[in-house]
């Protein structure tokens, strides 16, 4: 490799490198953009979760909620942190879910010291416009774009496709809008790691360990591996069964940010109340 072309693919690496590690995020894919539809095997409905969301060594970084209805065939779903530094992440999808589940519109806010790149994203399923609002050197800018999105477009539906994905397929690609400030069509690939156990008080179960891995096409891709930026994968745990559900996740839920887990919660009362039998008359 002669010096001139050496100077020009680190020029060009350098462009990419803020792209890329805002890819980081934590779902996201490749060149080719036909993916797979997920088909409904459980059907979504009236769900209200605690969530805890906590680093790796277990520190408390905020607190959650998944709350769900539904109408008919259509899905609202809210996944919210309320963070202790005051950060906010903040993601409504509204999904269908007739014979396979399809993304109607997603969107997307963090905001706060929590997050490097504060956003706030908007993906409409159904025209293929995404709109990203972001904060570069202190101004406010917004980027349009318009894409002929597939019908297996994942934004805000990743847990609920896991819990459909049949645990005996190999491996899964879908597709997901990026939020990057220039936003872009990647591929993840969802591959089953097989089963682990855990408990719930006294009782032994066992949870599905799905790997999520990110895939960028392109030069970006390329670039991605001399520079070591691939995004790191995501992993979830699905308790299977005939009512499959989620049981925790650790991955990057801030663009480039740190590894995260994310965990149910139950409530935890200040005192116990014991109701004493009445003194009959």
């Amino acid at each position: 490799m002669n010096r001139h072309l050496a100077k020009r693919i680190i020029s060009i690496a350098s462009s990419e490198k803020r792209a890329l590690t805002l890819v980081a995020c934590g779902a996201i894919f490749c060149c080719s953009l036909a993916g797979e539809e997920v088909p409904v095997r459980h059907k979504e409905g009236l769900v209200h979760g605690f969530l805890v969301l906590r680093t790796l060594q277990g520190e408390t970084l905020a607190d959650g909620d998944l709350i769900q209805n539904a109408q008919g065939d259509r899905v609202t779903s809210r996944l919210v942190f309320h963070f202790k530094d005051g950060s906010l992440h903040d993601e409504t999808a509204i999904f269908s879910q007739r014979d396979s589940f399809r993304l109607l519109s997603e969107h997307l806010i963090q905001k706060g010291p929590a997050f490097q790149h504060p956003m706030d994203v908007k993906v409409n399923g159904q025209t293929g416009q995404v709109t990203v609002r972001y904060v570069e050197d202190g101004k406010e800018k917004t980027a349009t774009e318009r894409f002929q999105l597939p019908r297996d477009i994942s934004n805000g539906l990743v847990l609920t496709l896991l819990k459909n994905i049949r645990p005996n397929v190999s491996e899964t690609k879908l597709t997901f809008v990026a939020p990057t400030p220039k936003p872009r069509l990647v591929k993840l690939a969802i591959t089953p790691q097989g089963e682990e156990a855990f408990s719930t008080g006294d009782a032994p179960r066992t949870a599905m360990h799905y790997a999520v891995k990110v895939e960028i096409g392109g030069l970006s891709g390329v670039f991605a591996e001399l520079l070591r930026k691939e995004p790191p994968d995501t992993h979830v745990w699905i308790l299977e069964g005939e009512a499959p559900a989620f049981v925790k996740s650790e991955g990057a839920l801030a663009l480039g940010g740190p590894i995260w887990r994310i965990e149910l919660v139950s409530p935890v009362w200040s005192r116990t109340l014991t109701a004493e039998p009445k003194e009959k008359k």
